[in-house]
């Protein structure tokens, strides 16, 4: 486990790290009430969050977006395994703060988390949502950053005011859509299950049986919830996995791309290059 406290400005960032080979239980508090947003890389690890009394449960956390406002009473509690592993980035800042927060960015607070600036409990979630694969690919970022010393400092301040700035455009987003809370976990349903087959993945019409959901609405509200369309998501998941299996050297270039689905070598590295920028035979 890894747990690094970074200072920027008025915000917080704490970064949390963790892949174990058994069930581990990390548990955390705050030592002062603060607003804050939970960014879930991948892993998928369990999240409990526990106050007085109550207790809110989080079973499928991968390119989770969470907003929460939490005093000294809550405990946030994080059940990780081998393949749960924990990748979770919180930027947070107190009460007092907000308004000292530079480029408008506590009017945002205010305007879009009222409920956390105002809190009525010990603890209040605020609005939660999947990541679009641009905020996923920011996310991922942080936690391989290659550059060291006052380099890395910049380039994380930068990427950290990147996906604060993608969040609350999401956020804006979502207020104005009419995707109802029912069709929501469906749609998370289906993300579930392409994620859960990403070498092979069933027909639009099988997961559409599957949730619920006509193939027509599933590919409309798809799109509207997640930024891109059904298989567009499917490809950034499977060229992310991809890259991290190279980098950490689980695979070669072949087999990685036998492994998240791609029969033919020259489309997985035309795919890869188009999104990262380089191809994967590059990847030191």
């Amino acid at each position: 486990m890894t747990r690094d406290i970074i200072d920027i400005n008025d915000f917080t960032i704490l970064v949390e790290e963790a892949k174990v080979n058994t069930p581990t239980i990390d548990s955390c508090f705050f030592d002062e009430p603060i607003i804050a947003v939970a960014f879930y890389g991948s892993g998928n690890v369990d999240l409990a969050v526990k106050y007085i009394d109550k207790q809110k449960q989080f079973n499928h956390t991968k390119g989770l977006a969470l907003s929460f406002y939490a005093d000294e009473k809550v405990e946030f509690v994080h059940t990780v395994s081998a393949s749960k592993p924990l990748e979770c980035l919180v930027i947070a800042t107190t009460a007092k703060a907000i308004e000292k927060l530079p480029n408008e960015e506590g009017e945002l607070f205010s305007e879009m988390l009222n409920q956390l600036v105002n809190p009525s409990d010990h603890y209040v979630e605020g609005p939660s949502f999947i990541m679009t694969p641009e905020m996923q690919s920011i996310v991922d970022s942080l936690f391989n950053i290659e550059y060291t010393g006052k380099t890395k400092m910049m380039f994380f301040r930068s990427q950290i005011t990147t996906l604060l700035s993608h969040f609350f455009g999401q956020l804006a987003a979502l207020k104005t859509e009419k995707i109802n809370t029912s069709e929501r976990k469906k749609l998370n349903q289906a993300r579930d299950i392409l994620i859960e087959n990403i070498d092979n993945p069933p027909s639009l019409d099988e997961i559409s049986k599957e949730i619920g959901l006509n193939t027509f609405k599933l590919k409309k509200e798809f799109k509207s919830f997640f930024g891109v369309p059904v298989f567009k998501y499917l490809q950034n998941e499977r060229l992310t996995l991809a890259h991290k299996m190279i980098s950490n050297q689980e695979a070669t270039v072949q087999e990685a791309a036998w492994n998240v689905g791609y029969d033919s070598l020259s489309s997985f590295s035309n795919a890869f290059e188009k999104k990262f920028g380089y191809r994967p035979s590059q990847i030191k």
